[in-house]
């Protein structure tokens, strides 16, 4: 039976790559996604294991077997590549480095990542370091097809990202030398001050977003509802319709022109269970 245009969406969640990447794959079946995105690499350690050929063997082969072949990583949560801090900013660099690599191997379709943090530095600073570290892997880059997606920020502390401009400034000046994007975080968006509430606000912000970055610079967004109110600055993800957002906005992204054909990958709390019926919801308010 052919597949209804729904049935077709990139949707899916940040899936468990324990015991194996594959295994992220099989989970995301499981889910009815259509997408995934895992983590190549332990997040919280800088340190990161090869890949073993035997592992790509498991990857291929999955990805044939589930139909999933569009794929985003999630990289380190350690990594900072506006750090002021030289033993920072160089391991940093390094483990982005081999993040890519790990990218390439997999032929992953997305590699997501934190812009980065301030620290006790000007935020001016820390844009312009984040350009130069990604500038110093160019040529790694072009060597395969990966395509890196800075996602919006919270707010929270010194990090950099929550505000269009500075994401603006950072894919300006890098879009004609590296294949880069954004990722929009409903969560996080939200939390720094740019309602999507109702589809008059979802207008007013992709306006936003338009006008400081581009919506062609728009690849995949992350659905996450948030415990927090708007222009919280605190990132507290909650299962879709049951935060401050409501479950209005996420039908409403389904609808929109500019956002119901985006990759999509649910962070919710509440693991495979709510994932599967999140995504079969987000289906049926495709219109």
């Amino acid at each position: 039976m052919e597949k209804s245009a729904a049935d077709k969406l990139l949707i899916g969640a940040h899936t468990s790559a324990a015991g194996g990447a594959h295994n992220a794959l099989l989970e995301g079946q499981k889910i009815g996604a259509t997408t995934i995105q895992f983590f190549t690499s332990n997040q919280r350690q800088w340190g990161s294991r090869p890949i073993s050929d035997q592992e790509i063997v498991a990857w291929n082969e999955a990805k044939q077997a589930t139909g999933i072949h569009q794929v985003m990583s999630h990289d380190s949560y350690l990594i900072n590549l506006g750090s002021p801090k030289a033993d920072g900013l160089e391991k940093s660099r390094d483990t982005f480095r081999r993040e890519i690599e790990r990218c390439h191997r997999f032929n992953i379709t997305f590699l997501n990542f934190h812009p980065g943090a301030a620290l006790d530095g000007s935020r001016e600073e820390c844009l312009e370091r984040i350009v130069d570290s990604i500038l110093s892997m160019e040529s790694l880059i072009h060597k395969g097809t990966t395509r890196l997606l800075l996602e919006t920020t919270a707010g929270q502390g010194s990090s950099v990202g929550a505000k269009f401009e500075e994401l603006g400034y950072i894919v300006h000046q890098l879009h004609k030398k590296v294949p880069i994007g954004v990722c929009i975080d409903t969560c996080h968006i939200f939390a720094a001050g740019y309602d999507i509430r109702t589809e008059e606000a979802w207008q007013e912000t992709l306006d936003k977003f338009d006008k400081e970055i581009g919506l062609t610079h728009l690849y995949a967004m992350h659905l996450n509802d948030s415990m927090k109110p708007l222009g919280s600055c605190r990132d507290r993800h909650a299962p879709l319709g049951e935060g401050q957002i409501g479950i209005e906005s996420f039908k409403i992204i389904m609808r929109h022109k500019n956002l119901r054909e985006l990759p999509k990958y649910l962070e919710t709390p509440g693991g495979p269970p709510l994932w599967e019926n999140e995504i079969a919801m987000l289906r049926r308010s495709f219109v």
